[in-house]
């Protein structure tokens, strides 16, 4: 949906942008061109990987960029510190890239033969392989239907529990195996979907902790837009998705007093307001040719003034 967040954004000459998820840089690329010729953008990505693919595809802008290797959790001081204290827009793009999913190092893939990992700093955290160790029946169960939304979450939790008194659980294609005998298979004519996908989602949010720090950082994405700036939320699953809802609704309505008081006391103004009512989704066309796309759900809010 690039065209469609390039409109979400309506980048102009001389802006500052912040794309927090700069992963491949082809959105990067797309604002800076369109900011032409003095505009200027911070890219920021937790993989350090995906920061040195970003930092060859836009090393023709020049000083124009400036690229760090940060989560976006510290979007604020890292923000500050590259003298982007206020911008006209903010991307966020919260799937994950091509290259995270194709390397088998990484673990994000149920056909990865390697290391169980999923953290998208390898150097900070704990991996996926830890949680699914020592996390009793009960607590993976709860991963899996929190994070996950998985109908078999207490089936398939008992069995990792099993297998894993047997042999070690720490490659994707071990779990998934695990996850595959564990579930029933899908009705005739229900769209294939491999039933591991809803547990490796679950543990890629629980190890980078996703859901959590993704509201500290729309919240400091808000603290940084001018009046008129744009906040642009690409998510793909429907619990970053409510949560982006949520965060833009909760800075529509300003006020956080609860409804038994008769006036406001806490004194916030709204600082959103709606681009588009309803969340945008990719085209048929864009479906076709990646069906990886289908469960994209691209929001917009603009800045209000203070």
């Amino acid at each position: 949906m690039v065209d469609e967040v390039m409109q979400a954004l309506s980048p102009l000459p001389g802006n500052l942008h912040v794309d927090a998820t700069a992963g491949g840089g082809g959105h990067a690329a797309r604002i800076l061109e369109a900011t032409s010729p003095d505009g200027r953008l911070l890219a920021l990505d937790a993989d350090p990987a995906a920061v040195a693919r970003t930092r060859l595809r836009l090393e023709p802008y020049g000083d124009r960029v400036v690229l760090r290797t940060a989560n976006f959790e510290t979007l604020a001081a890292v923000a500050h510190e590259a003298g982007f204290d206020a911008v006209d827009g903010v991307l966020f793009d919260l799937g994950l890239s091509s290259y995270q999913i194709a390397d088998d190092d990484r673990g994000f893939s149920f056909r990865a033969p390697g290391p169980l990992d999923m953290r998208f700093d390898a150097g900070r955290g704990e991996p996926a392989s830890s949680l699914v160790a020592r996390l009793d029946e009960r607590a993976l169960g709860s991963l899996f239907r929190d994070f996950g939304e998985e109908p078999f979450a207490r089936r398939i939790a008992k069995a990792i529990v099993k297998a894993r008194a047997d042999a070690p659980i720490d490659t994707g294609t071990r779990l998934a195996e695990v996850i595959e005998r564990a579930v029933p298979r899908p009705p005739r004519g229900r769209r294939p979907v491999h039933p591991a996908t809803r547990v490796f989602q679950a543990l890629r949010i629980a190890v980078n902790r996703e859901l959590e720090v993704l509201a500290t950082a729309l919240s400091a994405a808000v603290d940084l837009l001018r009046p008129g700036g744009r906040l642009v939320v690409l998510s793909y699953h429907s619990l970053e998705d409510r949560t982006v809802k949520r965060f833009i609704a909760t800075e529509r309505r300003g006020c956080i007093c609860p409804p038994s008081l008769p006036v406001c006391v806490c004194g916030r103004s709204p600082r959103l307001r709606l681009v588009a009512r309803n969340p945008q989704s990719p085209s048929p066309g864009e479906v076709a040719r990646n069906p990886r796309a289908r469960s994209a759900r691209l929001r917009v809010a603009e800045r209000m003034a203070a």
